[in-house]
């Protein structure tokens, strides 16, 4: 056997690495979006000027964080069915880096709004604007532009982590790329082609961020 077999891509390309890396892409960005809200939401709640609130967003930070993420895509592919409620590999995958990914995400957030003057805070709330109408208007606005580049970190963290799909049937890249070994026991070439997919995928994210980074920086 070769050292590389460029065969193995143009013979499963279709069938099996286009569909992995469409599936790859699409679990991402619903990642991407659910994470990013769910986060922001976390991180407001940990700094809400209600305890209870700030209880569950520690919570919530705290437990998810130190579960891999693999026993969450698990909870929801294998656990949810004794609720009756059934999810696909896909569906039970994405939610579980959703959820993961969003504890991340909610303490970059979290800095970010720490980093944000209060004297902007107490400014629009003796302004006559209501807490939730200040975190939107006033402190989030700023508090992303902070955390750019930790939140793009998580991001590319992100879809490097959706390769826990493949662990259970997600249909995405590594799904796809355990069929191609299967039939072609070449498991260095496509695990190779497998990784410059995902780099098609990171690496333009990565400039992306360096891009509204450095544009962020100009416009302060």
């Amino acid at each position: 056997m070769d050292f590389f077999d460029p065969t193995i891509l143009t013979e499963y390309f279709s069938d099996n690495f286009l569909v992995g890396y469409k599936n790859t892409l699409l679990a991402s960005l619903y990642a991407l979006f659910g994470s990013f809200i769910l986060g922001v939401i976390i991180a407001v709640f940990r700094i809400a000027p209600v305890k209870p609130l700030n209880w569950i967003g520690a919570v919530y930070v705290e437990v998810i964080r130190n579960i891999p993420i693999l026993i969450l895509v698990y909870v929801f592919y294998s656990g949810l069915p004794a609720l009756n409620i059934d999810l696909d590999g896909f569906a039970a995958g994405t939610i579980g880096l959703a959820i993961y990914t969003s504890a991340f995400i909610a303490e970059a957030v979290r800095a970010g709004i720490q980093a944000v003057p209060k004297g902007q805070t107490e400014a629009a709330r003796s302004s006559g604007l209501s807490y939730l109408q200040t975190m939107r208007h006033i402190v989030l606005p700023q508090a992303i532009k902070i955390v750019i580049p930790p939140l793009g970190n998580q991001f590319i963290n992100l879809v490097k982590n959706s390769s826990v799909l493949g662990i259970v049937a997600g249909l995405d890249l590594m799904y796809n790329a355990d069929l191609v070994i299967s039939d072609s026991f070449d498991t260095f070439s496509t695990y190779l082609i497998v990784a410059v997919f995902y780099l098609t995928l990171t690496i333009p994210l990565a400039i992306f961020v360096n891009y509204l980074e450095r544009r962020m920086a100009r416009s302060n």
